[in-house]
């Protein structure tokens, strides 16, 4: 039910509860996607340091054991579950098991995702296929396990998407353009169609982010990537990390179907190769 209408007072401020609380998130359960690197395993940090039981999931059972361990001997919550998010089924399975060991998860972040920088034109069927089942199909999977557990469950719920800066196109990254717009706009219609159930859908657009992920691109491609932003500079996990918890917390309680751009200021000026640029444009 909405909540009533009612002009706020100094009472209200007093106990208002605070963003970014030291245990903001105690008694929630977080599951991260592709938590075992980069912006993931930033963002399973600092959910557990809020409080939160964080699982992460991935493909790569080494990487999840490693973030886990550390997280753990810090006396923080943290679990694993290995899971391809393109298996259907799979993520099916996973949420009910979710639910059995935690009654379920609280917040999802959908971070599970990957490209390859290639021009347009030398893409093949199975390249562009495979990053469209990842970023986009493996994306509306958990998406849509997690927003069928709430509604039966009668739980309200926050899904964080990680997406791309897409409204001017990524040179060398038409394939994970499409597969990102296709999860932004899912989010956009979802976050109206599910606001019924108690669920706010949001996504978060890293700019140039130097992590794990930066190995994919060629030495021409990286020395430029700081180039891509009136601030001239990377962006680091933590700051995409900080921007997921404020979108799963009550800060961001009255925002949902928004994409939050963090990228320097990229999208307004910035020029970014992916692949390198052409000599056409040099």
């Amino acid at each position: 039910m909405a909540d009533s209408p009612r002009v706020m007072g100094d009472a209200d401020f007093a106990r208002a509860p605070l963003p970014f609380s030291a245990t903001g998130f105690a008694g929630k359960t977080v599951l991260v996607s592709g938590g075992g690197s980069g912006i993931g395993k930033a963002t399973a940090w600092l959910f557990a340091r809020l409080g939160a039981q964080v699982i992460v999931t991935g493909r790569t059972e080494e990487k999840l054991v490693t973030t886990v361990e550390a997280i753990r001997a810090q006396g923080l919550l943290a679990d694993y579950r290995v899971q391809d998010i393109r298996d259907y089924d799979g993520v099916a399975t996973l949420f009910a098991e979710l639910y059995g060991e935690y009654g379920g998860v609280d917040v999802l972040i959908n971070n599970a995702g990957g490209q390859f920088p290639q021009p347009a034109i030398d893409f093949s069927k199975n390249g562009f296929d495979a990053v469209v089942a990842n970023n986009l199909n493996g994306s509306w999977y958990m998406m849509q396990h997690a927003a069928l557990q709430w509604r039966d469950s009668a739980k309200a719920g926050c899904i964080v998407n990680i997406v791309a800066v897409v409204p001017r196109g990524m040179a060398g990254g038409a394939h994970t353009c499409a597969a990102r717009a296709g999860v932004i706009h899912l989010s956009k219609t979802v976050a109206v169609e599910w606001a019924e159930y108690g669920i706010r859908v949001n996504c978060v657009a890293p700019g140039v982010i130097f992590s794990e992920g930066m190995g994919v691109y060629s030495e021409e491609a990286r020395s430029a990537f700081d180039q891509s932003n009136p601030m001239r500079r990377f962006g680091t996990p933590w700051d995409i990390a900080q921007s997921c918890v404020f979108l799963s917390d009550s800060s961001a309680r009255f925002i949902t179907g928004e994409v939050l751009t963090v990228d320097g200021g990229g999208q307004l000026w910035g020029d970014l190769w992916m692949a390198g640029k052409p000599d056409y444009f040099k």
